[in-house]
């Protein structure tokens, strides 16, 4: 029996790990990436936090009066601007119609993030690499009563999805965190938590890809998908202009915030919106700097800013959340609070030599991953994993790989596992999931 041939769309950190999830099973794969590199764009320079203590959705009625609020005020953790399109109209329209499923996905997200572990954990082993990879936790502050207390609610949820996370005094912050300056009301802190360098890692597992023998097929803008009886139809351009059209038994679309469009080619509705983040990259070029910045990922739940130790020399800071469309510029007014952020709360660290960066989260109204079947025979997603994309990656890969070979009633198993066991899907995360 011939050896299905399966194209996967971006070279991002889910395009990258579900071209590795299928080799693993015996495919034949073909990865596209319209880039030069895998994981040259929301891939490149994010908050580097392996965060299942993040696992909280965003469907409270707080999340709109926050969005409303600071509509106006440029430097907002969350900016929506007011600009209005029917994509952005239907999105929000499907957030707040998901708000009932806001305790079932938070539990889900978590359990999910929890079996994603494993997986990473298992391949970076596997094939060696290096990605500033840091296991000592993920400490939230807070600064008032009220933050502490939603706190301790979402740990309620995380501990059902299988997370266990810790409250934590003021005194206790300082000492699982001595660098860090100012007053807090107090903590969480969840020790199974990591934080890493995404682009290294993808890059890395890229490389790991292909020596599979993966055929990475870099510079190639997909123009157009056709599904028929024969199969899928994927027509490119390459770097020196030249268009070509490839047949493959199926595809799986992992194309970030491109998604959207390549589905609708397909016949399906995946209404990903693109939230924009931004993040400052740190260089820590005096030992002083070296031994203010910290060694403990934080997230500051007020400020929505997260951080992350890369290395002796690296110190990413990331946060923000912007509704604007596709739009990929660097806003100075928006890193800004970020250079501030670290200034306020390290203030030992000099911050002349900072590399700002901004990315476009693929996000679904209900904060869930898009993993599973296509209406169409032969067409599969795991797109839409919004900000926690480098967090669940490494199982949802594992998840469309699986749905792929049932599929194709291929026989052949994963080399990594979740303790040998097949992954249960949860609600609307399986085959056919309509996310």
């Amino acid at each position: 029996m011939k050896t299905p041939h399966i194209a996967v769309l971006g070279g991002g950190i889910t395009g990258v790990t579900t071209a590795y999830a299928l080799s693993l099973r015996g495919f034949e794969v073909t990865l596209y990436e319209r880039h030069r590199y895998a994981a040259m764009e929301t891939s490149f320079a994010n908050g580097g936090q392996l965060s299942a203590s993040n696992a909280e959705v965003w469907n409270l009625p707080s999340t709109v009066l926050k969005g409303l609020k600071w509509m106006l005020r440029a430097d907002a953790p969350l900016l929506v601007s007011p600009m209005p399109s029917w994509h952005k109209l239907s999105w929000f329209t499907e957030f707040i119609a998901s708000m009932p499923q806001y305790e079932r996905n938070t539990i889900e997200t978590a359990r999910l993030a929890i079996a994603a572990r494993q997986h990473l954990f298992a391949w970076a082993e596997a094939e060696g690499i290096q990605f500033d990879h840091k296991r000592q936790g993920i400490l939230h502050i807070y600064r008032d009563q009220a933050g502490f207390d939603h706190a301790g609610r979402v740990s309620e949820l995380l501990r059902r999805g299988g997370l266990e996370r810790r409250a934590v005094t003021p005194e206790e912050i300082k000492s699982i965190e001595p660098t860090l300056a100012g007053r807090y009301h107090g903590g969480y802190y969840t020790p199974s938590d990591s934080t890493g360098d995404i682009h290294r890692f993808t890059f890395g597992l890229a490389q790991a890809a292909a020596r599979r023998g993966v055929m990475c097929l870099y510079e190639q803008d997909v123009s157009r998908l056709e599904r028929d009886a024969q199969g899928v139809f994927i027509s490119s351009t390459g770097a020196e202009g030249l268009l070509t059209r490839r047949r493959h038994d199926a595809v799986v679309v992992c194309a970030g915030v491109a998604s959207r469009a390549f589905a609708a080619q397909l016949g399906d509705r995946v209404n990903i919106y693109p939230v924009k983040g931004y993040s400052i990259t740190v260089q820590l070029n005096d030992e002083a700097s070296r031994a203010a910045a910290p060694q403990v990922s934080l997230l500051d739940d007020e400020t929505k800013i997260v951080t992350s130790r890369l290395g002796p020399d690296r110190f990413r800071v990331a946060g923000t959340a912007e509704f604007a469309g596709e739009n990929r510029n660097i806003r100075a007014d928006r890193i800004r609070p970020l250079v501030d952020w670290v200034r306020q709360c390290f203030p030992g660290v000099d911050t002349r030599a900072v590399q700002p960066w901004a990315g476009l989260r693929p996000m679904m109204p209900n904060m869930m991953p898009r993993v599973g079947r296509g209406r169409s025979p032969g067409v599969f997603y795991n797109t839409g994993h919004g900000h926690l994309g480098w967090t669940l990656s490494a199982v949802t890969a594992d998840m469309v790989a699986a749905n792929v070979a049932q599929a194709f009633d291929h026989r052949s198993s994963p080399v990594h596992g979740i303790g040998g066991q097949p992954v249960v899907l949860g609600p609307g995360m399986g085959a056919g999931a309509s996310t």
